[in-house]
């Protein structure tokens, strides 16, 4: 609430057109402000110090039978009249809430009382001596009204110059003092009040200054909160269509699936893939497929907000639906609205292949089941073979995983059969995506992709094959036989000086890889310095010692290991805290995001806190001059992208490499 005044008044002050005077409202106003805020502790805080004040002052009722025994009975008399009906005010004002300036009032006119008080009983005392003594003790009502109670400072200079008065109009009143001493006595009382007035003025404008640098440490806080917040919704939002992006969608994933297994609450996973979009891409161009996209996520986050269902990006043209659901029945009646809600879009795609002309999807749905297994990624499987499924029977339908369906079984699973006869049966090829030092304009490396179609023909992406490998653990002897093939088609002839491949947790668990590997270098004849690993972030490593392991015996092989998709998935922080990377890939969808001031603030972060750890930079997805012209200004070493060159057969590697030439003769 303050730092909401606060901001209010700074900005009044900036749009005051009064110029004359700059600050001057702003400071009269926050010094309102400071009253204001003061006051909410200043009633309990001048209640706590007049119950203090009175007992003492009661105490010095012992003072009075020593020095002044012959009036003590009415000095004391007074102490106790003047102090009880101080403390009595007091209790009615805290009780009754009043404004704290009362609570302020009553203090000071306690201490005048007091003293006044005080000096009218003790004035007629016959010990002249003591009393003339005793009369230097009035300076502690200055002291109380300056220095012991948080008044303001007019206020406190008021109450003091009160009681000085008083005592200037009792050396009048009952001259007992002579000339000289009443002049040394008045000028000590004069320097008390001077001093202690002065003193409670620095005092209160410390207190103050206390206050302003209280109030600029809140609203530091909440910008830091609010920037914070930002980041995180920006961390789990996908950056082109507004729904949850891979990261928070692996979140909400583990969060149900922890209920499930704890509770036994059951959901349903339910992915959408946009029918021909490469095709509607290639003929509309790329902004219209970001529109449709757009549309797409629109549509379904409308569609399932009201079934308390949330809808996320799982990969370019792919959706995930995340949904509790209490029947078979119940997620393919979600997966059908789903289904209808895009075609009711009649969003126009005249280019495909099947007859229709209006964009749809393909969905496939799977929810848990007492036999879906341990894992979380076996839901996913089944949902990933449900929409292929789905892809199989003409798209724009419906399939849900039912384990009993021949189509959809492990054993008659058309892709991990054929991945079995793939390298046999040349299925399976590699291509060479150039990566560029963005510093020297020339080629650095590049990365190996691995492409398959199926025994017709038929390409698969490696969205739709990889994950099956990995199921299936045929990815082992797949990632073997693309080491080799790096080896053997690019460095040995010298086509490239480096190469990164990419390599699954499944792979890096398997007993002996390091080994393989090994042996692989050593019968092709080429130097570990050659090869780069790449390691996905949004795999979740925390604890494997074994992998860990296999990462270092790699390393000492002389390859370098790099951190791939940084910022997507779960475990980048724990990644980089774990194990030394030599380069971190931080993930196209951060670039791309660059248009926003948001976005490009995230990147710059991400990028501080890699150069921190004194790693090097690569960002994927370079795909204009805009690009490569802001990854120069933040200094990144390098950089990969269609701008700089496109996935491509091993000879279309180009030798060597500009920046500005590369990306005009492939774009």
């Amino acid at each position: 609430m303050i730092t909401q005044q606060v901001e209010q008044i700074m900005n009044r002050g900036r749009n005051d057109p009064e110029r004359s005077r700059p600050g001057a409202r702003q400071t009269a106003e926050l010094k309102a402000l400071y009253k204001s805020e003061r006051g909410a502790t200043q009633v309990r805080e001048t209640r706590l110090g007049l119950w203090l004040a009175a007992g003492v002052y009661l105490l010095f009722g012992i003072s009075d039978a020593l020095l002044i025994p012959d009036v003590a009975n009415q000095t004391v008399m007074a102490r106790f009249l003047v102090a009880f009906s101080s403390m009595a005010v007091m209790e009615i004002l805290a009780a009754t809430r009043v404004h704290p300036k009362w609570s302020d009032m009553t203090c000071a006119a306690a201490v005048v009382t007091a003293y006044l008080g005080w000096l009218v009983a003790a004035i007629g005392t016959q010990s002249v001596d003591n009393f003339r003594f005793y009369m230097i003790f009035g300076t502690i009502f200055m002291m109380s009204a300056n220095l012991f109670f948080n008044l303001f400072f007019r206020l406190s200079v008021i109450t003091s110059a009160i009681i000085l008065m008083i005592f200037i109009g009792s050396l009048h009143f009952a001259p007992i003092l002579e000339p000289d001493q009443q002049f040394v006595l008045i000028l000590f009382y004069s320097s008390c009040f001077v001093f202690t007035s002065y003193v409670n003025w620095k005092l209160n404008e410390e207190r103050y200054h206390v206050f302003l640098n209280a109030l600029e440490a809140a609203h530091q806080h909440k910008e830091s909160v609010e920037r914070g917040a930002a980041l995180e919704r920006l961390s789990n939002t996908d950056y082109l269509t507004g729904v949850d992006n891979r990261r928070a969608v692996d979140k909400h994933l583990r969060d149900l699936w922890s209920e499930w297994q704890r509770e036994g609450r059951a959901f349903a996973a339910i992915l959408v893939d946009v029918d021909f979009f490469k095709k509607y891409n290639d003929f509309y161009g790329h902004q219209a497929g970001d529109r449709c996209l757009i549309l797409v996520a629109t549509s379904l986050q409308e569609a399932m907000r009201p079934l308390n269902a949330t809808v996320g990006r799982f990969g370019g043209e792919e959706f995930i639906v995340l949904a509790r659901v209490d029947s078979r029945e119940q997620a393919a009646a979600y997966a059908e609205v789903i289904r209808a809600t895009v075609e009711n879009l009649a969003l126009v795609h005249s280019h495909r292949r099947d007859g229709q002309e209006i964009v749809t999807v393909s969905v496939g749905a799977s929810l848990t089941r007492p036999q879906t297994g341990p894992k979380l990624e076996r839901l996913i499987d089944e949902a990933d073979r449900a929409l292929y499924n789905a892809k199989l029977n003409g798209r724009n339908c419906v399939r849900v995983f039912n384990p009993t369906d021949p189509q959809t079984s492990d054993e008659n699973e058309n892709i991990a059969a054929t991945l079995r006869i793939a390298i046999r049966s040349d299925l399976i090829h590699m291509v060479y995506q150039p990566i560029f030092d963005m510093r020297t304009n020339r080629l650095e490396g590049v990365e190996s992709l691995m492409r398959m179609k199926m025994a017709d023909g038929t390409p698969l992406s490696p969205s739709q094959f990889i994950p099956v490998a990995e199921r299936t653990g045929a990815i082992v002897e797949l990632g073997h036989w693309a080491i080799r093939r790096v080896c053997e088609e690019v460095l040995v002839p010298g086509h490239a000086s480096l190469v990164s491949v990419n390599v699954s947790a499944t792979q890096l668990m398997s007993r002996g890889f390091a080994l393989s590997v090994s042996t692989i270098l050593e019968e092709t004849g080429v130097s570990g310095t050659q090869l780069a690993f790449e390691i996905t972030e949004g795999i979740d490593m925390e604890g494997q010692s074994d992998v860990i392991r296999c990462i270092t015996d790699l390393q000492a092989l002389g390859i370098r290991i790099w951190l791939d998709d940084f910022g997507t998935g779960f475990a980048g922080l724990s990644w980089l805290r774990l194990f030394p990377f030599d380069t971190v890939k931080i993930d196209r969808s951060f670039l791309q995001d660059t248009r926003r001031p948001a976005g490009r603030a995230m990147l710059e972060d991400i990028i501080r806190l890699i150069r921190n750890r004194g790693l090097k930079i690569l960002i994927e997805g370079v795909e204009s001059a805009d690009h490569v012209e802001l990854m120069r200004e933040l200094g990144i070493e390098f950089g990969q992208g269609y701008f700089l060159g496109r996935p491509g057969a091993v000879a279309d590697i180009p030798l060597v490499g500009n920046i500005k030439k590369t990306g005009t003769k492939r774009f």
